[in-house]
C-alpha cells in the first residue's frame, strides 16, 4: 500500500491545485465546442496560453476551493466535523454571484435542498454520477492522512450532491491518484494502482461516512450498492489501460475513454491525457481541453494529476499571478506543502 512520503520541496500540493485551475481555465472556452471548432480557434495543439486578466475558471475550481476550505477549517477530519462545513461552503457557492460559469444542475439541485437543512442523504441526487462528484475532490488527496479517512472524505464530499455509487468510487479513486502521485508514484504507475485500489474496496461500504445512503436507490445490500460503483470504475480503467497500450493517434482522447460528463470517464480521460504527456505538462492540459467532451473538467483533473507529480515546476511561472483565485490557491497550497 502506498505510504505517505511527502516531497515538500517540490511544492506538489500547490502544483496540483494550480494545475487544476490552469486546466479548468484552458478548458473553459472549449467545453461546448467540437474538436474541429477548437482546432480552428487555437490550432491543432489546442489552447496553451491563459486568456484574460485574470484568466477565469469555472465551477470546477470554485467547488474544489469550497472543499479545500471546508477541510482546512474542520477541527477534525470526521464526518460530524466536515459535513456541516461542506454544506455551508456548497450552499454559499450555489448562491454566489460568481456562480455563473455553467454550473452543473445536479449540484444546484442538491445545494437547494442542502440549504433547507435537509439531511444530505436525502438532499443528494441519488441517480447522478456526474463528474461534479470528482472534479472538486483534489484537496482531499492533498491531506496527510490515512487511506480510510481519505476514502471517507472523498466519498462524503461527493455524496452531498451526487449519490450514485460510481460518483463515490470515482471520487475516492481521483483523490487516491492525487495522494499517490504526491507521495512519489509516477504517472504511468497510477492506472495499476487505481485498479488495485478498486478491487480491494469493491465490497467496502463506509457506513460511518455515508450513513443510510445505500438505501436511496432501493432495497439491496450496501455491499451490492457500492460494488456497482467500483465495477463501473474498473470498466473505465480497463479502457484507459487499453488506450495506453496503443500508439497515440493524436486525436480526441474521449474516443478511447469517454467524454467525461460522468465521473468515471472524467477520471479515465484526464489520466489518459496526464500519462500520455507526463513529460510535457502544458500539453497535458491542452490535450484535455481539446475534446468533444467535458473539456474543462478533463483538463482540470489532468492538471491536478500532473501538478501532484511534478509540483509547481510543471507550470509556467508567469501563470501563477494570472489565474483567478490565485490568493486562495496560494494559501491552501502553502498549508498542504
Amino acid at each position: 500500500m502506498m505510504a505517505a512520503v511527502i516531497h515538500n520541496s517540490a511544492l506538489r500540493a500547490s502544483g496540483s491545485l494550480y494545475g487544476l485551475a490552469y486546466g479548468d481555465a484552458l478548458g473553459k472556452p472549449t467545453e461546448f465546442l467540437t474538436v474541429a471548432e477548437i482546432e480552428r480557434r487555437y490550432g491543432p495543439a489546442g489552447p496553451r496560453e491563459l486568456s484574460g486578466e485574470p484568466a477565469l475558471v469555472t465551477d470546477d475550481t470554485q467547488m474544489a476551493l469550497a472543499v479545500g476550505w471546508a477541510l482546512h477549517e474542520a477541527p477534525s477530519l470526521t464526518p460530524e466535523a466536515v459535513e456541516p462545513l461542506l454544506r455551508q461552503r456548497f450552499v454559499a457557492w450555489s448562491v454566489s454571484p460568481d456562480n455563473n460559469r455553467a454550473p452543473g444542475m445536479t449540484c444546484l439541485r442538491a445545494c437547494a435542498e442542502l440549504s433547507r437543512g435537509v439531511r444530505w442523504q436525502e438532499a443528494t441526487v441519488a441517480g447522478s454520477k456526474g463528474c461534479g462528484a470528482n472534479m472538486r475532490v483534489t484537496p482531499v488527496g492533498l491531506l496527510d492522512t490515512d487511506l480510510d479517512t481519505l476514502a471517507g472524505l472523498a466519498q462524503l464530499q461527493a455524496g452531498l450532491t451526487h449519490g450514485h455509487p460510481t460518483g463515490l468510487a470515482a471520487s475516492e479513486l481521483t483523490a487516491y491518484a492525487v495522494f499517490a502521485l504526491r507521495a512519489g508514484a509516477t504517472l504511468p504507475e497510477v492506472p495499476a494502482l487505481l485498479i488495485e485500489r478498486a478491487r480491494s474496496q469493491r465490497l467496502v461500504y463506509r457506513e460511518h461516512w455515508l450513513g443510510d445512503l445505500w438505501q436511496r436507490p432501493g432495497p439491496r445490500p450496501p455491499e451490492e450498492f457500492i460494488a456497482q460503483g467500483w465495477d463501473e470504475c474498473l470498466v473505465a480503467l480497463g479502457r484507459l489501460v487499453n488506450a495506453l497500450g496503443r500508439p497515440d493517434d493524436g486525436g480526441d482522447p474521449c474516443r478511447a475513454t469517454g467524454e467525461g460528463w460522468v465521473a468515471e470517464e472524467a477520471l479515465a480521460t484526464a489520466l489518459l491525457c496526464a500519462v500520455r504527456h507526463a513529460d510535457d505538462p502544458v500539453t497535458a492540459l491542452a490535450r484535455g481541453a481539446t475534446t468533444a467532451g467535458d473539456s474543462d473538467s478533463i483538463a482540470a483533473l489532468a492538471g491536478a494529476f500532473v501538478g501532484a507529480a511534478l509540483g509547481m515546476a510543471a507550470w509556467p511561472t508567469e501563470w501563477a499571478d494570472r489565474i483567478e483565485h490565485a490568493d486562495q490557491l496560494a494559501t491552501l497550497g502553502a498549508v498542504w506543502d
